[in-house]
């Protein structure tokens, strides 16, 4: 059970890597190869970025909620009251 449990944190993780990896690369205008068909190279940096913020947003939020929640349950986040 801690494996699967294991898995599912370990994805979404390296979802967010290789996002992070994306957006090095377009940043360097270096295209990976589902991005490497395009004519332009702006155009394919620009959608090679934009598919790597999405992917590293997406990763980073999933491991950061799942540690949010994880601390919630234990008691260890703080409420504000306003």
């Amino acid at each position: 059970m801690r494996f699967i449990a294991l898995l599912i944190l370990i994805v979404p993780g390296l979802l967010g890597v290789y996002g992070i990896k994306l957006l090095r690369d377009s940043f360097f205008l270096k295209t990976s190869a589902p991005f490497s068909w395009f004519d332009s190279l702006a155009a394919a940096s620009m959608l090679q970025g934009t598919f790597g913020l999405l992917l590293a947003m997406g990763g980073i939020g999933f491991v950061a909620g799942y540690i949010f929640n994880r601390d919630k349950k234990t008691g260890k986040v703080q409420r504000l009251d306003s």
